[in-house]
């Protein structure tokens, strides 16, 4: 099954993520260390290891593995991202490779990665071309982990509020009331790939008012899709929302969620 189709995740908006990259750059840090730690216990992100990062958005995990010393490629197909990506490892220091190229044709011409990570980006993909993809940039051996780090609305509060004033800003996000649900075996991989190894864990994560603002911000339903006059406005909303209901700092629970896979006959 394919999603890559924006209209077929949000009714018809048009997704662009680089319209956030400010917001994306300072309240999507990415998953906390713990996430990290897991996937190591793993075998992945380890120093020398050469990891693609698809749909990279602003580096996040690109930027820490590198850290972890592995040699890193980032790619991802809005052009303001990728010059996010690079500010940000160029500001510490990083050396990651970062380029404009959509997930489903790489420029590699022969078998050069240990793994290719996908953070919450998958379901943007045309996912059997990104497969083909793999089986030719992919080592002998070489895996794609696929993950997620998701707010859980069916149990925070605060959350489901915030997704609330979304909704009533943009009625086509399909984005709310996920139910947390994390399959063993996802559906989508039955065709190319097997599982491997699985994580998911639940992480309650510490926020402040504004920076829980700009997190809403930067998500799908409102940065990368609404007009900037009417991200002010719900942001004006949410503000006042917040201070309204919550205290100056709180955390929201997230579940973290991980999938190593094997292309099927590698």
């Amino acid at each position: 099954m394919s999603t890559h189709d924006p209209g077929a995740i949000d009714a018809g908006n048009s997704v662009d993520w680089g319209r956030t990259s400010a917001d994306y750059a300072v309240h999507r840090p990415g998953p906390p260390p713990s996430f990290f730690s897991r996937l190591a216990a793993l075998g992945v992100g380890l120093e020398g290891q050469k990891i693609l990062d698809l749909g990279t958005g602003t580096g996040v995990l690109a930027r820490q593995f590198a850290r972890q010393g592995a040699k890193v490629h980032g790619v991802d197909i809005s052009a303001e991202q990728i010059a996010m990506a690079r500010r940000l490892a160029e500001d510490e220091g990083l050396s990651v490779e970062f380029a404009v190229h959509p997930a489903e044709s790489l420029p590699w011409t022969e078998p050069t990665f240990d793994f290719a990570t996908a953070n919450q980006c998958w379901l943007y993909f045309d996912q059997a071309k990104v497969a083909g993809e793999l089986r030719r940039v992919l080592r002998p051996g070489g895996r794609l982990v696929t993950s997620h780090f998701s707010w859980v609305p069916r149990l925070d509060e605060i959350a489901r509020r915030s997704e609330q004033l979304v909704l009533e800003f943009n009625p086509r996000w399909t984005g709310a009331d996920w139910p947390g649900e994390v399959p063993q075996y996802p559906k989508w991989a039955e065709s190319d790939f097997d599982v491997v190894d699985t994580f998911v864990y639940d992480e309650p994560i510490p926020f402040t008012r504004a920076t829980w603002r700009g997190r809403i911000r930067a998500c799908r339903g409102i940065g990368a899709t609404l007009p900037a006059s009417v991200v002010e406005a719900f942001d004006a909303a949410h503000a006042k929302l917040l201070e309204e209901t919550v205290p100056e700092s709180f955390t929201i629970l997230h579940r973290l969620d991980a999938h190593v896979l094997a292309l099927k006959g590698r």
